[in-house]
Order: structure tokens, then sequence, then C-alpha cells
């Protein structure tokens, strides 16, 4: 008898109009005798041996987009606290509040702002059955603060001054200077205090519901529920994410039945929105998209360049096109729902006056149509990540759009590998974005110090006064002060121009109807949506519901 997961995807496989032929008896008893596992990983078991898969519904496998660099928190894996494997002292709620983790409870804050105390919950074993102490807690903010790590979490903890152990349970973290989402900062996943400097995912131990039970570097992660979870256990008790960095190789894998579930392009939802086999899960999110202008770019650097774009840009025809109408313009870093959004870098598409700032700055119109300074043409790269469908349809607007201005941009999709070390010339479409708080969606982007620093400030930007209004911003404790602090730094950047803004893109994800429930929750997403985000983001708490 084929287990259960195997009949659903013959089942699909089956329904699916291409394969219509597959319709005999013979045929269906061949596919399910012949049935295997693709989830199947070596484990522990062995040499050579396999995990497979569980019999019914509490298997899942998921294709999301590419690999995470690291599955070290500590390196910024799952830095909202949606890791599934690790846990922070607190985790965000559909609502994006934080909310008591491997704390007891929120902290307790000092009248002065200064120090926040967490007493840890009792009971709490990592994955390898160590218990949960302060010290745990301490090694991972060292950790993340130690200079040698580079980890892009340091950013947000440039107001902590020192994390101590008051005893096995309690945990103080005291700061220079008040910073209004510290609490958002202690999501940051625990460590064991042996095991900060984890690198393979085989060797992250967390204390989450589920650990890991196999891995493939570039090509999956198989999870399962940890049997002494401090919490409720949940019901999905396997999850494989395959890491499927090409759009349409998603696509086809869920149509052809290997995967239950995929991110996917919203160009790719036509085949699955009127198939009942399906259930198309739309998500708003705060994930902008981004042209990253660099400083040391000889024409992407230059002011009246930078101004054209911005005002010649015609976002809403981007948005229309190149994400075929799922998403809406974007200006600035900060979302317009938040109350420190400044319309300032809001403008009306006018090419006309986009041509007239080249004009003025000496570009004149070659004889091919593109501009020419000095002997040098108006002409750049435009980098993006090869496989990311929709930062490619992005690169290809903007480079249409460019050219009625007189400026040549020449798209080029390449790995993250081969785009690092060029971010500091060639102009990128780039993604980020939290709905969190504006703070930690502007500081790692705009303040000098993040230049460079993994993929923060990936144009290098520097402006001692963008310093000053995101270091105010940051220590601002009333909401008036925070309110004119980020008005400053959308100002600066209106002036300064290091970014042109495009869009805020949906994210959509397809999975198989009927088999499961609680995935579909109003959550506003940040940018991480692959293996931590989308409706798998609470994967815990899904039901079983058929199949």
């Amino acid at each position: 008898m084929p287990d259960r997961a195997c009949y659903r995807r013959v089942m699909r496989i089956l329904r699916n109009k291409a394969a219509v032929f597959a319709s005999s008896v013979a045929l269906v008893g061949l596919l399910l005798t012949g049935c295997t596992d693709p989830t199947a990983v070596p484990s522990a078991g062995g040499e050579g041996a396999t995990s497979t898969a569980s019999t019914d519904a509490a298997e899942v496998v998921i294709a999301t987009g590419g690999e995470p660099d690291s599955f070290n928190p500590v390196l910024g894996y799952a830095r909202w606290g949606d890791g599934k494997v690790v846990e922070g002292l607190t985790r965000l709620g559909v609502d994006l509040v934080a909310e008591p983790a491997l704390a007891e409870d929120l902290p307790v804050v000092s009248d002065d702002g200064l120090t926040y105390t967490f007493t840890l919950r009792e009971g709490v074993t990592f994955h390898d059955g160590q218990t949960l102490g302060a010290d745990d807690v301490v090694a991972t903010y060292e950790a993340a603060l130690d200079p040698d790590n580079a980890s892009p979490v340091a950013a947000d903890l440039t107001a902590l001054e020192s994390v101590e152990a008051v005893d096995d349970r309690t945990v103080r973290f005291t700061l220079t200077h008040p910073q209004s989402a510290f609490v958002t900062t202690t999501t940051l996943g625990i460590l064991p205090a042996d095991a900060v400097d984890a690198t393979s995912p085989q060797d992250v131990v967390g204390t989450g519901p589920y650990q890991v039970d196999g891995y493939r570097a570039g090509e999956r992660i198989v999870l399962s529920a940890y049997p002494d979870y401090w919490g409720e256990e949940p019901e999905v008790t396997r999850a494989t994410f395959l890491f499927v960095e090409d759009d349409a190789a998603r696509a086809a894998r869920l149509a052809s039945g290997e995967v239950d579930a995929a991110l996917l392009p919203t160009q790719a939802l036509g085949r699955f929105e009127d198939d009942d086999a399906y259930d198309v899960v739309r998500r708003d999110t705060a994930d902008f998209r981004a042209l990253v202008l660099p400083e040391g770019g000889e024409v992407s650097g230059d002011p009246a360049v930078r101004a054209a774009l911005h005002t010649g840009l015609d976002r809403e025809a981007l948005v229309e096109g190149a994400l075929a109408g799922a998403g809406r313009p974007a200006f600035g870093p900060i979302p317009p729902e938040a109350v420190e959004y400044s319309d300032v870098l809001e403008v009306e598409p006018d090419p006309r006056a986009a041509e007239q700032t080249l004009e003025d700055a000496g570009w004149a119109e070659g004889d091919d149509g593109v501009r020419t300074r000095d002997g040098e043409r108006a002409a750049f790269t435009l980098m993006y990540p090869a496989g990311d469908t929709l930062r490619q349809n992005i690169a290809l607007e903007v480079q249409a759009q460019a050219a009625e201005l007189g400026i040549e941009i020449e798209p080029e999709g390449l790995s993250w590998e081969a785009i690092e070390p060029r971010m500091a010339t060639d102009a990128l479409v780039y993604g980020t974005g939290n709905p969190y708080n504006a703070d930690l969606s502007t500081y790692p982007l705009f303040h000098s110090s993040r230049a460079f620093q993994g993929f923060d400030n990936p144009g290098g930007y520097d402006s001692p006064e963008m310093d000053e209004a995101l270091e105010a911003g940051r220590a601002a404790q009333a909401d008036a002060e925070r309110v004119e602090a980020y008005a400053t730094v959308q100002e600066q950047l209106a002036q300064d121009l290091p970014w042109v803004f495009l869009a805020y893109v949906e994210h959509d994800y397809v999975i198989e109807a009927g088999t499961w429930s609680g995935y579909d929750v109003p959550l506003v997403e940040p940018h991480e949506h692959g293996l931590q985000g989308g409706p798998w983001w609470n994967l815990p708490e899904w039901t079983v519901s058929g199949g």
C-alpha cells in the first residue's frame, strides 16, 4: 500500500491536464507501485540510510526560492523570529507585536529605558538535550556583536552595551541610550553557548518545535518535530523545503505533484487559480524593490542621472507590467501605513522634467538616442539575481523606460556570489523591507557604518547628515521625536537619491487545497519569505484537515 503523501502526489499528476493520458488503471497502479519519497535524505541511521516520509498528511513538501546564506541566527538567519528550528526571547505575532517565546514574559524595563530584564522559561531544552540557560543568551548576543562575525544582526544592536546573566534564568541587557525598537530585536534565535559558531544546518542547535533531520547543500533541508519541545507538538511533524531558485521550475514541480506548496511569481499563478486542487494565498508586504545606485558608479552615481530616474520612471506602469499588477508603487523604505512615513519622496512621473534635468547637467542626446557628456555615454549595468523572474522583469521594464530618457541600462543576471563584489560600482535591483519599525528598516540600509557589511548599505552611501538622523530616530522614545527624525531621514534620501525606489511587491503562494488549515492568516510580510515566511510562517500551528 503506498503512503498517503505519495498517493496525493500521484492523484495530482493525474488531475493535471498534461497528464490526462495517464488515466488507465494499469498506469495508476504502476505510478503508485513505483512511488518514491522525493524528500528522502541520508540520516543518522548509517551510511546510505534514508529518512522516509510520513504515511499521512503530517508531512509536507515545499518549494522555496534559494537556500539561505546561513542557518545560524547570529549570521542573520530568521532575523524576525520565524526560524522553526531556533527561537528568540520573543517572537512576533500575526499583529507584528512582540510576545514572549523563550522568555516567560515581556521584559521589565527600567524607568530610563536603559535596562531590559528577561526571565527564561523553565524546562526548555535544546535539540541536543542541553537545558536553556542565561549563559546561552549571553553567548548568542555577544557572538552577534563580535566584529569578527560580521553579523547583519549587529546593525540592529548598536545601542546594546552589555548583556549579562544575573542568574541561571535571568538575563539583563544594558543599552548606551534608549532604543524604541529593542524588544523587537530580541527575536534573535538563541543557540547553546558551545555552538554559537555553527555553520552547517546540521550543527545549528535550537529550541524550536522542529529540528534538522536531513540536509543537502543547495538542494533541500528536512525538519522533523522535536519530541521534547517545551510548547505544543505540531500536527505537521515533517517538512521538507526544496531550494529551487528558478521560478518556472518551482511552478513545474508543483504542477507535477512533486511538491505540496510553493512560492511563485504572480505570472505563474494562472494555471493554479482555476483548479480546485490548489489554494492561492496572497500576502500584503512591506517588501520593496529599488535600484541601488552606487556612490562609486561613474554614471549611476551622477546626481542628474539619479534625479532623472527618480522623476522619469513610471512606477504604476512598472507595477502593471513587471509585477502583473501584484504590488504598489514605492517611493521610500518606510511603508505609507507607518506613522513615520513622509510623502517628501513621492513624485508623479514626468519624463520631460527628467530629460531637462539631464540636459541641464550636460547630458546631450547622441545620434543613437543615448546621452553623452564629455565623451562618456549615459550607460550602466543593472545587476539582478539570475533565476529571479520578478527582478528580471523589473530590470527589463526599467531598461525600457530609461531608454526613453536617453539612459542605456544593460540588465545582467548573476549569482549572489558574483553580485556582491561588484556592488561598489554596479547598480543592483535590490529587495528588502519590514513592517516592524522604521528604525530597523532604515538604519542597516543607509548608515555609513553598515556600508558593504554583507548586503547592508550595498551602494556604500555615506552621509553625515543621514547618520545623525538615523541615530536620532533610533534613540527617540517619544512618538513626535521619532516622526521628526524619520522625516529628516526621508528628506535626506530625497536630496541625495542614493536609491530609486520602485514598488512594494505582493507575495504569492500556492498550496494543495483541503489537506491543511490554519495557514491563511492576515500577516503583512517582510522581505524574508522563503524558508521562514509564506503560509508556512506558522507551520507549527497548522492542523491536518483531510487529504
